[in-house]
Parts: C-alpha cells; structure tokens; sequence
C-alpha cells in the first residue's frame, strides 16, 4: 500500500424529506447570499426548487437562481455562471441536481476567485480556493456529492476533460433518496453504470497488498448487482434507491481509492463519446468498459480472474486465469445490458468512422501528448483498436 493523506470534510444529511434543512445548512457553513444551480424544469415542477428557497427564506437568506445545466455540462453556462455570482457578491453555491449541476456548480465556485480562465483548472492546474459549496442530489450516479472532482465540457472543440481539488469537496450534501424515484428506468441504469465503473477504475491497479480497499470496492460492487436490478424492477423502491444512492457517494469520495494508484483510461475514453454524441456518461461507460478490460487483461490477468471470483462468483481456472478473467468481464458486459443500457456503438449513436476524430482528441486534444496513462499507458493505436472493440 502506498501512502496517501484522505481528506472527506462533506457533511452529509441523508433521508427523506432532508432538502428541507438545506437552509440551516447554508447558515450553518457561512453563506450569506446564495446562488442555486440547477438543470432542467423537474426541478422546479416537482417542487423541489420551491421548498429550497422556503427554506432559505426561513433563514433569510436571499439568493439568485441559474437553471440550464445539461447532461455533459458545458463551459458557456460555467462562464454565464461566474460573472453572476461577481456581480451579485456570492458566496455560496447551492447546487440542486445531479453530477452534472453539481460540477458546473464547482467550476463555477472556483472560477469565481480565479483572475484567468476557469478552463486552466481542467488543463492540469489544481483547484486550490473556491466559494463554498453544498448540494440537494437528485441523482445517484457521479458521486461528485462527495468528491473533490469535476468534469466540463468546452464548447470550442467538444472537450470534455477533469479538474481537481479538495476546495470543491462540498461542504454539505443533501442526499434524499426518495427524490430519485421519479427518474426514468434510463437514468437510473446510466447512474448504476457510472457507480460501478468508478469502482472498477480504481480496483484496476498496479498497486500490490490493497486487500482492505479492494473488499471496499468488491462489496460496494456486489451491493450495486443486488440493488440495481431491484430498482429497475421496482422504481419506487425506497431501500434500494437508498442503499444505490450511498454507494454512489462511497465510490467516488476516494474512501476506496486510497494508497493505490488508479485506472481512469476507461473515463477518459467514454468522455469523447459523450462529447461527441452526447449521450449519457453512464450509458457510454458500459460500452467502454467491457471493451477496454478485454483489451488490456493481460497486463495482470490475475486482477481480472479476482473480481471474476469475488464479484461474479466465477470458478478460478487456476491452470487458464484468463479464461476466468474474460468470463467476468463477459458478465459485467451482460449486467449493463439486462439493465437497459447500450452494448454496441450502434446502439449508443456512435459511428465506427469517427474513430479516428475520437481518438485524435483523447490522445492530442487540449494539450495531449499522443497517449494516455492509467492501468497501463495506452497510445493512439491501442485507443483506436478499442473504439473498434466497440462496434
């Protein structure tokens, strides 16, 4: 195990009707003026956006309020939303959504007391100050409730990149399950994928000793193959939203990524899908998975053939491991798919003749070097000969 500092301050407030305390909390935290992110109309008509303001109002504590935020969010919002939180003297961002609100909420905070461009924190410079942050997650899926990450796409060439920083970890997250039961069964699955592959991209390691971490992410996974299935069947299931919804909080808070080094080749490659096509992450992640561990089982076949075991309750050939090893990522494969999501390119909207476009930007777009380095360094070739595992 390598060493490591974890630093998780989130305050997390977890169970129904919880949104309601998202005044108290804001006053709780130092916010004196707030602006509220959101996405699209459920929001506000189901309510939720009413009973966040109640709730300020009960503070008084005034606010200003930025809709518009779409799946893969983009950097114009981001830019719109800076220069209002300047004008109008923000200091706290309320975001009411899902990963997508809540990272253009942090881009926002963070840009907001940087002199340059926003977009330099996603070309490698780390986040370091931000105005504060909390969150009322509606959906279960990215984790960034939790998390010191956020990913935005940027409009001027579609790409989608990753910035860093513990000055985003939100200082509180409102987690009520119960407000992701109105989500289509499409939305639901894309969020179970992109849970699992946060799981998967960090069990993937060079790292040799990591037995405690790996139980946490081989539990965390089989809890996700139980409860996943149950919600689809049963959207109104409060206990499996529940149990779905912290999961994704522990598997993307780092708790499990600890003292290991991590994949993150599977992400950076399903981001160029979703840039393009823009389709869901998650439902780009389960065609990019399974494609992406076929083709580099053999850098430690052995990693693969354990979670065949533990997670999909394979039998170890221990005289042919990789035979174990492509039957569990076989299985996976066929999880995303008894769930509804995608298997092919055809069937996520992608078109084998943008291989070349999508790996041009992975590998030399904003800055690349020709390669990407995760579990194992991959180059241009290695990342075309996976898009076409995709077909």
């Amino acid at each position: 195990m390598e060493n490591f500092t974890f630093y998780s301050p989130t305050c997390f407030v977890f169970g129904k009707e919880t949104e309601s305390q998202a005044g108290s909390l804001v006053k709780r935290f130092g916010g004196s003026k707030v602006l509220i992110h959101y996405g699209g109309g459920s929001a506000i008509k189901s309510g939720l956006i009413d009973r966040i303001k109640a709730s300020l109002d009960k503070e008084r504590i005034p606010y200003t309020l930025l809709g518009g935020v779409k799946p893969n969010p983009r950097s114009g919002l981001v830019y719109q939303g800076i220069d209002l939180c300047k004008k109008e003297n923000i200091d706290f961002i309320l975001a009411v959504g899902g990963g997508s609100t809540i990272d253009s909420a942090k881009a926002i905070a963070a840009g907001t007391l940087y002199d340059g461009d926003f977009w330099d924190f996603y070309c490698g410079k780390t986040i370091e100050q931000a105005i504060p942050i909390g969150t009322v997650l509606t959906i279960a899926a990215a984790g960034s409730e939790g998390s010191p990450d956020t990913v935005i796409t940027k409009e001027e060439g579609m790409f989608k990149r990753g910035a860093s920083g513990d000055a985003v970890r939100p200082k509180f997250s409102i987690l009520n399950p119960a407000l992701t039961q109105t989500l289509p069964p499409h939305q639901t699955a894309a969020g179970i994928t992109d849970i699992m592959a946060h799981l998967y991209e960090r069990y993937l390691t060079n790292t040799k000793e990591v037995e405690v971490t790996d139980r946490i992410i081989e539990g965390l996974l089989l809890t996700m193959i139980h409860e996943g299935p149950r919600v689809i069947a049963d959207p109104n299931n409060y206990e499996a939203r529940a149990n779905i919804m912290w999961a994704g909080m522990m598997a993307h808070n780092n708790s499990c990524g600890v003292g290991r080094s991590q994949d993150w080749n599977s992400h950076a490659i399903e981001h160029e899908l979703s840039a393009l096509y823009d389709c869901a992450h998650g439902a780009g992640l389960a065609v990019t998975l399974p494609a992406v561990f076929t083709y580099v089982m053999n850098h430690d076949v052995m990693r693969f053939a354990q979670a065949a075991v533990r997670v999909w309750g394979c039998q170890m050939d221990f005289a042919h491991p990789e035979v174990t090893a492509r039957e569990g990522i076989e299985k996976l494969r066929q999880f995303f798919i008894s769930i509804g999501m995608p298997k092919n390119f055809a069937e996520l909207g992608a078109k084998e003749e943008d291989i070349p476009a999508l790996v041009k930007s992975l590998c030399r777009g904003n800055g690349g070097d020709g390669s990407i380095s995760g579990f194992v360094k991959l180059n241009e070739d290695d990342c075309a000969k996976i898009y076409k595992l995709m077909v």
